[in-house]
């Protein structure tokens, strides 16, 4: 909650400074964001390598069927989530929010960095994919004790370079991107379109972990609501942590509250936790559509158009770190590559998601539960 807090002071300060400081004052903070912005997408394709291959390396073995239909009912989750939110924020973010012709239409004065420097990533996101997948998988099936020990280390260094850097100095690089749209005179229809998409992606996400529970409960002939309201501990405490991983004890308990056998329990919400991502899905997707509207050299694709990013999205999201936006992190890549955005446009995703990331890991958690008593009813 600290982290929101921070990113809210970073948006307050860039407004100001790119409305009242001298230009010069905040061609500075412009200057950071453009050094900032070029390490942060250098460590990108790291991190997808790292903490995807540490991931699929040190999925659980104790049950073949059982890992199996665990993680092919939270991805169908997370596909299907986000699909939804492609097609309901398609449909009302035009309707609700400034197109880029409002933007454009605005008068300001455009800003530029004093000093650009360009980092190129080792390699792109895609073979930064491929490469964990081949290792990931390599390691699971040979037991490769010296590269499962060096993409864990590899995990933890760039997870201390996200835990130490870029996440804290985040709220200075989200001021920058305020600082430059307060100049440019486009801050105020942005902020206009952040509270139609917060609004939108909440709903989402109680129309997600409704349909889950419908489905769970249908199977398992208990009542819906019984069962979510069995799960609402979790929730809160995910909106207080913004980490599935650090609400898994709680999530755990709410879970055997719904009758769910202890050993399939023991199994489903931990690995959940890093597999089950529908909740930041429908934020990550919702915020991309915003973006899109706000940019006037995209375009909202059709559906065929980002089914496959939503399919790679979910895979890319596995087992992203246990750190407040490690989602849209690793989704940084994607947006880049299948979709078109640019370093302004992935700027304005960091923020949307960021404001948002609290509710998103909420619904993802909530969710666990509902796929821990699919299971169990299948077992």
């Amino acid at each position: 909650m600290l982290l929101i807090l921070k990113l809210i002071a970073g948006i307050l300060l860039g407004i100001m400074m790119g409305l009242y400081a001298p230009h010069w004052l905040t061609q500075i903070l412009i200057t950071f964001k453009a050094l900032f912005g070029q390490l942060l997408f250098f460590t990108v394709p790291l991190l997808i390598l790292f903490f995807i291959t540490s991931g699929i390396a040190a999925l659980p073995r104790r049950s073949g069927k059982l890992l199996g239909r665990t993680l092919g009912i939270a991805y169908l989750s997370t596909i299907a989530a986000g699909t939804l939110a492609f097609l309901v924020a398609t449909l009302v973010i035009p309707l609700l929010a400034p197109a880029a012709a409002d933007l454009a239409s605005t008068e300001g004065v455009s800003l530029t960095p004093y000093i650009e420097m360009n980092i190129p990533p080792v390699f792109s996101v895609m073979t930064a994919l491929a490469l964990a997948f081949i290792f990931g998988l390599g390691i699971a099936s040979t037991q490769a004790t010296s590269l499962k020990q060096l993409s864990d280390q590899g995990r933890d260094i760039i997870q201390l370079l996200l835990t130490k850097i870029i996440i804290p100095f985040l709220p200075l690089y989200i001021a920058g991107v305020f600082a430059q749209m307060a100049a440019a005179g486009t801050v105020f229809v942005t902020l206009q379109t952040f509270g139609i998409v917060l609004v939108l992606a909440i709903v989402l996400h109680w129309v997600w972990i409704c349909s889950l529970f419908v489905i769970a409960g249908i199977k398992a002939g208990k009542s819906p609501f019984g069962l979510i309201k069995n799960m609402l501990p979790a929730y809160f405490t995910a909106l207080g942590t913004m980490s599935s991983a650090a609400t898994i004890p709680v999530a755990l308990q709410a879970t055997k509250n719904n009758g769910v056998k202890e050993d399939v329990a023991n199994f489903t919400v931990p690995l959940c936790a890093t597999v089950h991502l529908s909740g930041s899905t429908i934020t990550i997707v919702s915020c991309a559509v915003a973006v899109i509207m706000m940019k006037s050299n995209l375009e909202i694709p059709s559906l065929f158009t980002m089914l496959p990013f939503i399919l790679t999205l979910g895979v890319v999201m596995l087992a992203a770190p246990g750190v407040p936006g490690g989602a849209v992190m690793s989704a940084v890549g994607l947006l880049g590559s299948m979709l078109g955005f640019g370093e302004g446009a992935i700027a304005l995703m960091i923020a949307l998601y960021m404001a948002q990331d609290s509710f998103g890991t909420a619904c993802n958690v909530t969710g666990d539960g509902a796929i821990a008593v699919l299971v169990d009813k299948a077992e």
